[in-house]
């Protein structure tokens, strides 16, 4: 006998099944909910997606990124913010804008704030997360950053309009050092590529390692320039096998996140060791290899909708877009003025192939969420790891907690 999603859920809500676990958007099942269709007229609810379109490469690049990386997971979470929608008469619309090289998001935003848009998805730099943010503190806005991993976006420079969907490099690294520690891996090899980002990279890895006992053993910068991009063989090959030579380590961490050479380093060290870090074995929001929790639904109506497989960042734009779509649902309003505050609050919830509803953390915004790590081929495990335990929620064990936190939001 075939069962009806809307009866499985409520099925599981009689037997006590935690929402999370019931799962998702009811459009994950590929099988919207019986409900009256979205009302026709001019009372969308906007939410404005303002990206940078990714740059087409100069020659053939097995790794290039799509086109629509980002902004097709949030084309994606407005069909389901409608599908959800129809339950409260509620219809949203995303006013995308691919920003061209020189063009100032600051404007953009103004431009759209001056014609009612409220909420806000970015898959932006840090710096210019920071400039929207500022420049929308007089209106009432809801900044949703899904692009910057940045730890001063939750520290120094947070602001009370800005929520972030994308981990910060802090629960990355932390994912990374609580795996880890389970396997018993206590050394480590950082090797720091030449870039700010690389270096903030490393820096965050340091506080975890120190956080979760680790010890780094050995330190060295990457000088051999972007091999794992370049074009036939180098005679820099040889001196790179020199550089992991005589030291003692359990794994190598990488720190490239500009991806010109963490490819390089597996299996290319004098000892046979793993690789870890922005490279190799990788801690992340998304990858192909999730199946549990509804995520096999969703990386199948994503494929569908797209003809590509789903990355981490077009899932942290979908949890941004779905954020104000839930929210609304829950509250069966989409009142800025309702919304924002209520994000923060224990009864908002955000169910998103995790296993258990995300929510947002209220001291600086960042949204709660397991890390998955994985290697490129297969999902290795989920953050927070068993044994790691937090007064509130094992979740807290990733990332800057409450009594470490420099935020002050304002």
């Amino acid at each position: 006998m075939r069962v009806s999603p809307s009866l499985l859920l409520a099925l599981a809500f009689l037997a006590g099944i935690p929402a999370a676990q019931a799962q998702e958007p009811k459009a994950a099942t590929g099988e919207p909910p019986p409900a009256p269709p979205p009302q026709a007229g001019g009372n969308d609810t906007h939410i404005a997606m303002i990206y940078r379109p990714v740059p087409a490469p100069s020659s053939y690049d097995a790794e290039a990124e799509p086109e629509d990386l980002g902004v097709a997971g949030a084309r994606m979470a407005v069909k389901d913010n409608n599908t959800t929608g129809r339950f409260t008469k509620q219809t949203y619309a995303l006013d995308e804008v691919a920003l061209e090289p020189g063009q100032d998001a600051v404007a953009a935003a103004k431009d759209l704030a001056a014609k009612g848009v409220k909420y806000f998805a970015l898959t932006l730099p840090a710096e210019e997360v920071l400039a929207v943010a500022d420049a929308l503190k007089e209106g009432d806005a809801v900044v949703l950053n899904a692009g910057a991993p940045d730890d001063r976006l939750r520290g120094a420079d947070c602001r009370a309009n800005v929520f972030h969907t994308i981990p910060s490099r802090a629960m990355q690294t932390d994912a990374l050092a609580q795996y880890m520690t389970l396997m018993r891996w206590r050394k480590i090899f950082l090797i720091v590529g030449p870039t700010e980002r690389d270096k903030a990279y490393a820096d965050a890895l340091k506080n975890s390692a120190k956080k979760f006992g680790l010890k780094i053993t050995a330190e060295k910068p990457w000088t051999f320039g972007p091999l794992a991009k370049a074009r036939g063989d180098t005679p820099t090959r040889a001196e790179a096998m020199v550089f992991t030579r005589g030291l003692d380590y359990d794994m190598a961490v990488v720190a490239d996140e500009e991806g010109d050479w963490g490819d390089y380093v597996p299996f290319r060290t004098v000892d046979p060791r793993p690789v870890a870090g922005t490279q190799g074995l990788i801690a992340t929001t998304w990858h192909p290899t999730l199946e549990t929790w509804g995520a096999a639904q969703a990386q199948n109506r994503f494929r569908r909708q797209t003809g590509r497989l789903m990355k981490p960042l077009d899932y942290q734009a979908w949890a941004a877009i779905r954020t104000v779509g839930e929210a609304a649902t829950q509250k069966k309003t989409t009142d800025i003025g309702v919304i924002r505050p209520y994000l923060t609050t224990p009864e908002f919830s955000l169910p998103a192939y995790k296993g258990v509803s995300l929510t947002y953390r209220p001291w600086d915004h960042q949204l709660r969420q397991p890390i998955i790590v994985v290697q490129p081929k297969a999902m290795v495990s989920v953050a927070p790891e068993q044994g790691f335990i937090h007064q509130r929620t094992p979740l807290d064990t990733l990332g800057t907690d409450e009594p470490e936190t420099t935020c002050k939001l304002k």
